[in-house]
């Protein structure tokens, strides 16, 4: 069993990510093959990068940074849940990134991306030199939602179609073979 980290990028009041991240973990839990973790970065509430050594070292000062190195470095596999923010990504989702580096290596990362009319779709484009500098796999398989407020109901909770249901089992398919192939990898 592979151990799936869905972390949401957003920390803004009033942010919409954690309705899509509920529905891409309930559909993860779904299956066999993951253990599944929602990791909220709002809640996890990393200060800007304050480590004096390099990364790359492992020689982290600060608790929160010990923590978030357990956290990641126990995962097989990621999803971001990330909106896209002036033809980007979260400030915040970088910070996070940037605290470590050997504990993201040869790990797949999937996108559950919502926006207006792109859907998401630059913040991952964007996201992706920097997840295969840190030697992630960004899979190419993502769900795209575009003009995602016609998808939350009355209390905000999201409701997937047909379409991003079966997008999103697709891309979860794809997540557990590359899960697989580079946990060898890994072990190797």
């Amino acid at each position: 069993m592979f151990t799936l980290k869905i972390i949401i990028a957003s920390t803004r009041p009033g942010r919409k990510g954690p309705a899509m991240a509920a529905w891409i973990q309930e559909l993860a839990s779904q299956r066999s093959e993951f253990t599944v973790e929602l990791l909220d970065l709002a809640q996890i509430n990393l200060p800007f990068m304050d480590e004096p050594n390099h990364p790359r070292l492992q020689r982290y000062e600060h608790q929160h940074t010990k923590d978030w190195s357990a956290t990641i470095d126990a995962a097989d596999a990621f999803i971001f849940v990330t909106p896209e923010y002036n033809h980007g990504f979260p400030a915040p989702l970088k910070n996070a990134l940037d605290y470590l580096v050997k504990e993201w290596a040869y790990k797949p990362v999937a996108f559950v991306s919502y926006g207006g009319i792109a859907g998401g779709t630059r913040a991952v484009q964007l996201l992706k030199p920097v997840l295969t500098s840190l030697k992630m796999t960004p899979l190419t398989e993502a769900v795209n939602i575009p003009f995602f407020a016609k998808y939350l109901d009355d209390q905000d909770g999201f409701q997937a179609d047909e379409t991003l249901t079966k997008t999103a089992e697709d891309m979860l398919t794809e997540l557990t073979k590359w899960t697989a192939t580079l946990r060898s990898m890994r072990m190797a």
